[in-house]
Parts: structure tokens; sequence; C-alpha cells
């Protein structure tokens, strides 16, 4: 009885691990291509600098579409259960702060949308702030106060090519908004159409690239100004399932 169950175990072994290994490979995959995001991003500053806005602004929105579908990714391949010892959220956290809130501030700075470096302060010190939150996200998947979306603000206060003393009133409401408790939607986490959103999304993103890399030749029918129906549809639907009408909104802690 011996000699055959010792023969067994390594057989056994050998299947149990190989499914293990694939697991593992998939979920350090999924957060290499969370932590590329960053990667873009330096690039971005690179072009920025370099006085590249085109450049700066499509590879904002590669950054953009990285982190859309990031956090379905590591959902389906379970990373937090797969490598429990390494912090994904953490990871995400920081590299949207830097694509979200510090890549889009140096753009509005250093193409002149704002006039003065000064009005960057309020949106980094209030992203500062809400990313710290303990219910920045919260329990239902909203997420509470303005969610950050600087470089979509950014790219579209560029594409329209705003007055200084308009950036920086424009940055300066929704700095304020951060602070105000009222939820918007998670997309990938939307409890109602979900599917919609993320699809109108995709939509967004391929025809806002497009405006931008076509920025001449796409303006006579105004393509840029239809894409902000995208931006309209989230605050809509923000409000409808995030419940801004209710006479006690949820209180930050």
């Amino acid at each position: 009885m011996t000699g055959p169950e010792t023969d067994a175990a390594p057989a056994e072994t050998a299947e149990t691990a190989r499914p293990e290994r694939q697991q593992l490979a998939a979920a350090w995959s999924v957060h290499l291509f969370t932590a590329t995001g960053a990667v873009v991003g330096t690039m971005a500053l690179l072009a920025i600098f370099a006085g590249d806005y085109h450049r700066a602004a499509l590879l904002m929105l590669v950054a953009l579409a990285i982190d859309s579908v990031d956090g379905t990714l590591a959902r389906r391949a379970r990373v937090s259960e797969v490598i429990p010892g390494f912090d994904g959220r953490r990871l995400d956290d920081m590299v949207d702060f830097f694509n979200y809130v510090l890549v889009p501030m140096v753009f509005v700075v250093t193409a002149g949308l704002v006039g003065s470096w000064v009005w960057i302060v309020p949106p980094i010190l209030a992203s500062a702030y809400g990313f710290s939150q303990s219910n920045a996200k919260t329990e239902d998947d909203f997420f509470l106060g303005f969610p950050s979306y600087w470089n979509v603000v950014a790219l579209y206060l560029w594409i329209f090519e705003v007055a200084a003393w308009t950036g920086a009133a424009v940055l300066l409401a929704l700095a304020i908004a951060v602070f105000v408790p009222l939820k918007y939607v998670y997309p990938s986490k939307a409890p109602r159409l979900r599917r919609t959103t993320n699809t109108l999304g995709t939509i967004w993103v391929i025809v806002f690239a497009v405006a931008v890399a076509f920025r001449e030749a796409t303006a006579s029918f105004h393509l840029a100004e239809l894409t902000l129906a995208f931006p309209a549809y989230y605050v809509a639907i923000s409000a409808w399932l995030g419940g801004w009408r209710r006479t006690r909104p949820l209180q930050r802690h």
C-alpha cells in the first residue's frame, strides 16, 4: 500500500502546481499592466516638457485607457487572493495620482491654460485629501466627491483653447467639488447600466483620441464638442444612481 500512495503524490502535486503558476503569472501580469500606466504618464511628461502637446494628450488618453480596464482584469485574475502580499490597490492609487493629478496639472501650466502655477495648488491639495480618505470609494462602489478626473479636464481645456481665467475658474470649482460628498459612478462597478457606461466610455476614448490626433481636420464638424456627450451622461447617471437629491448627503470621515 505504501508504494502506490507514494507514487501518486508527486503526480497530484504536479497537476495542482500548474494552475497555480498560471494564476501567479496572470496576477503579476495585471500588476505589471497597471504599472505601465506610470511609464506612459512619464512619457507624457517628457512630451509636455518638449512642447509636444498633441503627443502628450494622446499619451494621457492611453494612460486613461489602461486605468479603465486594469481593475476589471485584476478582479478576473483574483490578484488579491493569488498574491496577498502585494497591494494592488496601493499601486493603482499611486499610478492614478500621478496620471490623474500631477501630469495634467503640469500640462495645464506648461500649455498656458491657467495663467499661473498658483491655480494648480488647490486641485493638487484637494486630490491629495480625496485620495487619502478611507471612504473615497464607498461601500456601494461609488466615488465620494469629484473623483479627480483632472486629465479629462486638462484635455478639454486644451482642445477648446480656453482663456486662462476660465481654466483657473474650472480648476478651482472642481477642487471644491472634491470636498462635496456627492456620489459619482465608478464605471467598472456601476450598480446599473454598467455595460452601457463602459461601452460608451470606450467609444468616448476612441473618438476623443481621434479629435486630439486630428485636431484641425475634425474641428470643422465639431468632433471635440460632440464628445462632451459622454461627460454629460456620466454626470447625469451619477446624479441619478448616486442620489444627489437626497436631503442628508453622506459625510466624509
